[in-house]
């Protein structure tokens, strides 16, 4: 069983990439633990946000708009949708790092961006009430993405052209070989000329040698009842909300579904091996979600409907890590997307299998090298 290359770890990243790769025509081995798209990781839950004004750096700019080409391109191509545009509305004190960062990266890439006062937002969307302190950034082209339906529709782009796929299949090893790599599972061996390890929560546990600064963590999400005339998508954006230094998001009740509300820090450090769907375990769970509704949108907190949890896998710095093994060019890892990777999976997917078959991206991913932790 030889393959050109092996893509271990099928979630938001790997089936992107084998869906590329396979579409380049190389024979592609798309390995999971599990059988995506499931709730095991951090692909799960419905929905994810795309936003191209970007807080957390005008670096990561350019490859979320390529990002929004490609989604938009997969979203035409399958009979379920891939992309929603509702928009997105970022609210914060007016000296906010992060909404300012957004407003610049805006401005030096020409994106569409609307400056709002507390009055104007509370008109607008009636359902939030927020400090006169406060200023919106509203970015009109973005919106949300259907994260399960993504993974579904990559990999079944993948098997048209020709993608073997070991689902339910753990791997126990990687190893490099002088004709590229062996990789040891527990329904036996596969060989490759090259690998990609896009495993998430595991990549630290498949890569022991080069250290990864990576703390996979628990997170939970919450949808509430609510009026839909308020907060459904016909006329609620997508959102996040700088509270103190707790940032909170979530998306409007989408077909009644309930409005979904998370929190990007915080959460609880956890060994991916024993997590579980256990939402309700710390009080928490619900409680920082309803204090923060209570606050920012006391309509919308109404009875729960569901409750999920998920996986993030945070690096030390926040930001993504991309690269080739320091001592082996046949392994090519990308893992620590921080709660914020899923918008860049498409072009995620593209980069990887551009560096796998090429050697070379036309994207900048300097910020992304391994190098700057031993730095």
């Amino acid at each position: 069983m030889h393959y050109d290359v092996a893509v271990i770890g099928a979630g938001t990243m790997g089936m992107a990439a084998a869906s590329f790769l396979t579409a380049r025509g190389a024979n592609t081995l798309v390995i999971d633990a599990f059988d995506p798209p499931h709730d095991k990781g951090s692909h799960h839950g419905d929905t994810r946000m795309i936003r191209h004004a970007y807080g957390e750096g005008r670096e990561y700019v350019a490859l979320v708009k390529r990002a929004q080409v490609l989604w938009e391109e997969l979203d035409r191509e399958t009979p379920y949708p891939v992309f929603q545009k509702t928009g997105v509305l970022g609210l914060g004190p007016t000296d906010s790092a992060f909404l300012n960062e957004m407003m610049a990266s805006a401005n030096e890439h020409d994106l569409s961006l609307q400056r709002l006062s507390s009055a104007d937002v509370i008109n607008r969307w009636p359902g939030l009430s927020i400090p006169d302190d406060y200023i919106g950034c509203f970015e009109t082209e973005s919106g949300l993405l259907y994260s399960e339906n993504a993974i579904r529709a990559y990999r079944e782009r993948a098997v048209r052209h020709g993608a073997t796929l070991a689902m339910n299949t753990p791997v126990v090893s990687v190893t490099p070989i002088p004709t590229g790599v062996s990789i040891a599972t527990r329904d036996g061996m596969f060989h490759a000329k090259k690998v990609i390890v896009t495993a998430g929560a595991w990549a630290k546990q498949l890569l022991p040698d080069i250290s990864l600064p990576l703390q996979p963590t628990r997170k939970v999400v919450g949808w509430f009842d609510v009026d839909e005339t308020l907060f459904g998508d016909a006329r609620f954006p997508s959102f996040f909300v700088e509270d103190d230094e707790r940032m909170f998001y979530g998306f409007p009740s989408l077909d009644g579904a309930g409005l979904k509300v998370g929190r990007t820090d915080g959460g609880q450090p956890i060994d991916p091996n024993v997590h579980t769907q256990n939402f309700g375990r710390y009080d928490s769970d619900e409680g920082d979600l309803r204090r923060f509704l209570s606050t920012y949108m006391p309509e919308a907190n109404g009875p729960l409907k569901q409750g999920k949890t998920c996986l993030y896998t945070m690096s030390s710095d926040h930001d993504f890590i991309v690269d080739f093994h320091p001592d082996h060019d046949s392994m090519l890892f990308a893992c620590g997307f921080s709660g914020h990777g899923f918008k860049f999976g498409s072009v995620m997917g593209e980069i990887l299998s551009e560096l796998t078959l090429d050697g070379e991206t036309p994207f900048d991913l300097s910020r992304f090298r391994l190098a700057r932790f031993q730095a």
